[in-house]
């Protein structure tokens, strides 16, 4: 891994919290799931999540888990129910758990930042997944080594600070259509130093702030940033998909430390969503599966 200290933003900007948030195509009054909440206390505060077992498990064997974070002003029940991963969770065997975003003003959000004035509330979100974990692998036989963190817009943003900043406990990230933001102060700035390579999947629209607008860096700069700290490759494998009309380019840079890898999925014409497009063969949530799962949090999972 290289030995450089890169800089990088990771808050939350609430300009992202109206127009787009009407694009994201789904529900966020959690009127469609009636199924169990568990709850945790953190801070004195009440948290809620979604745990999914999948069917058939005997309870006897350790399984990866896969944390899938809602977007702003979302719920955990019906971006359960949009994603539509519990079937990958029932035909590839781990435990698929949707954390809810604490209030702020009406509306569910992340603080994706260390405590401090880079968040909108002193709600501990990086605190709240490090306990929700210790929970989950104290009440199931989980493997602590496969533990993967992906979201959705603030919910990729997550995934980002949880790679940035609770690496001891991520082994992989995914990202669709969320961002790293660009830095506003010298307060804001903190360092996103893994201390271990975080193999990334992006997936990501031309049309959502794609190349950046003095708010949002463009997906090129985070691309440059993993690929840099992973040191992987910097000249991609590029592949060219459609689906339907859709044109679609994966971006693949491979031999990083520890054999990881960082994917970028380019949307031509893509909006602010989880997206339902045909990858070859593959949904959404099975791409991201299938990326995430050929690591542990020491690398490539070598056979």
């Amino acid at each position: 891994m290289k030995n450089f200290i890169l800089l990088f933003t990771l808050i939350f900007s609430f300009s992202c919290s109206t127009d787009e948030l009407e694009k994201d195509g789904y529900d966020k009054d959690d009127s469609s799931y009636d199924g169990p909440i568990e709850t945790i206390t953190h801070n004195g505060v009440e948290r809620k999540y979604i745990i999914y077992t999948p069917q058939g498990y005997d309870g006897t064997s350790k399984l990866p888990l896969l944390l899938n974070f809602h977007g702003f002003g979302g719920q955990a029940g019906d971006y359960m129910s949009y994603t539509n991963m519990t079937s990958t969770a029932d035909t590839e065997n781990f435990i698929l758990v949707y954390p809810q975003g604490s209030d702020l003003d009406g509306s569910s959000h992340w603080n994706a930042a260390l405590n401090g004035s880079d968040n909108k509330s002193d709600i501990d979100d990086l605190g709240f997944i490090d306990a929700l974990i210790n929970k989950l692998s104290s009440e199931n036989l989980i493997d602590l080594k496969r533990v993967y963190a992906v979201g959705y817009s603030n919910g990729g943003m997550m995934s980002y600070a949880l790679g940035c900043h609770k690496s001891n406990l991520i082994a992989a990230i995914g990202s669709v259509s969320g961002y790293m933001l660009q830095s506003t102060s010298s307060v804001s700035e903190s360092e996103c130093t893994p201390t271990h390579s975080i193999p990334l999947i992006k997936i990501h629209g031309t049309t959502d702030h794609y190349d950046g607008d003095g708010v949002y860096n463009s997906v090129e700069s985070v691309i440059n940033f993993w690929v840099n700290f992973n040191n992987t490759n910097t000249d991609p494998v590029i592949n060219n998909i459609d689906d339907n009309g859709t044109s679609i380019t994966s971006y693949k840079y491979e031999n990083g430390d520890n054999n990881v890898s960082v994917e970028h999925y380019k949307i031509i014409g893509g909006e602010h969503v989880w997206f339902s497009n045909d990858f070859n063969g593959k949904n959404t949530g099975q791409l991201i599966w299938d990326f995430v799962s050929k690591y542990d949090i020491d690398g490539l999972i070598v056979d």
